[in-house]
């Protein structure tokens, strides 16, 4: 006999929603107009405020995805992809369900992806907190900007295997469009020519990997972040010396860890510049990279140097890295 969920309370149908998983209830949601109501209303009294969604749109089709906590383990929970997928011809949009997650089979993907975003926004009542595009999708920027106030708090641009030309446009345009509090990651390759003139942050974590060979000495002091990471860098040992010599007299002061790897070996850096009164060190210590999952590392030895305020870095190099964490009295 089919039990009246609807006839329920609603003080024990929403502890009944509590424990459905997200994807579960996109799902639920697509069995009545009644029920999708009860779940707007639900989530309307009792926002999710540690729910984190992200919509991804790139290798040709469009995402939703939600993180249910601060590891940032993301689930799908509803997926767009072009009407041709189904193998069959269909004049009209189809919604599909599977044990993944609901799919929207249409003719347009960029309306289906803004569909699925519109529809799962409203239903948890959250704004969009991540964004995953490739070069194809520049437009989700715009488009995420003017239909939210809240800015977002990840960016990131992937490659896109299918199209392997160089993205410059594509990356000069996202580094000065995109505004992210959080993160802002870089995966697309560009032209052993290309360079960016303005600056990025104030942010928490900047990631570009693999292809970070255009990054300049003017592009790292004019970072402003907690947390850098960068492979496949150029920048030479005459460049690193004038990095901490910017350091040293006060910039980058947000800087907490900067960690990059060369495209080609460099000589080892064992005779830093005397002004920058760089000491060796044997101290072992310990640091956290802290982001939605906080990491923690131990760094062994290598190189003291002190900013003229008197906070302290360590610095570890080789011919294909360099590492640099700084002491700040608040986050170690």
């Amino acid at each position: 006999m089919p039990f009246p969920v609807l006839r329920t309370p609603f003080v024990v149908l929403s502890e009944i929603i509590s424990v459905l998983e997200p994807r579960e209830i996109v799902t639920a949601s697509f069995c009545s107009i009644k029920m999708e109501r009860l779940l707007r209303s639900h989530y309307q009294q009792r926002k999710p405020l540690e729910w984190k969604l992200f919509m991804l749109d790139y290798d040709s089709y469009g995402c939703v995805e939600i993180a249910k906590s601060k590891m940032n383990i993301r689930t799908a929970v509803m997926m767009t992809r072009h009407i041709a997928e189904l193998g069959v011809a269909h004049r009209s949009d189809k919604l599909r369900f599977s044990p993944e997650c609901s799919i929207l089979y249409t003719k347009d993907r960029v309306f289906g992806t803004k569909l699925i975003v519109d529809y799962v926004t409203d239903l948890f009542d959250l704004d969009v907190y991540g964004l995953v595009i490739d070069r194809t999708c520049t437009w989700a920027i715009d488009w995420i900007n003017t239909r939210q106030e809240k800015m977002l708090g990840g960016m990131g641009l992937s490659a896109n295997l299918k199209h392997n030309w160089y993205a410059d446009a594509t990356v000069d345009y996202v580094l000065r469009k995109v505004c992210a509090t959080k993160c802002l990651s870089i995966r697309d390759n560009v032209s052993d020519h290309f360079r960016f003139d303005g600056k990025l942050g104030p942010a928490e974590h900047l990631v570009i990997q693999p292809y970070g060979h255009w990054v300049t000495i003017n592009n790292l002091m004019n970072y402003d972040f907690n947390n850098i990471l960068i492979t496949g860098s150029s920048l030479s040992v005459s460049d690193f010396n004038s990095f901490l010599r910017h350091w040293r007299a006060g910039g980058s002061p947000r800087l907490a860890f900067l960690e990059v790897y060369f495209e080609n070996d460099l000589t080892i850096f064992d005779n830093f510049d005397e002004d920058l009164e760089i000491v060796e060190t044997n101290e072992v210590r310990r640091y956290r990279v802290v982001a939605d999952e906080d990491r923690e590392f131990e760094i062994q030895g290598g190189y003291s140097i002190q900013r003229t305020d008197g906070v302290k870095a360590t610095i570890n190099c080789d011919i294909r890295m360099f590492t640099m964490v700084v002491w700040h009295a608040d986050r170690n």
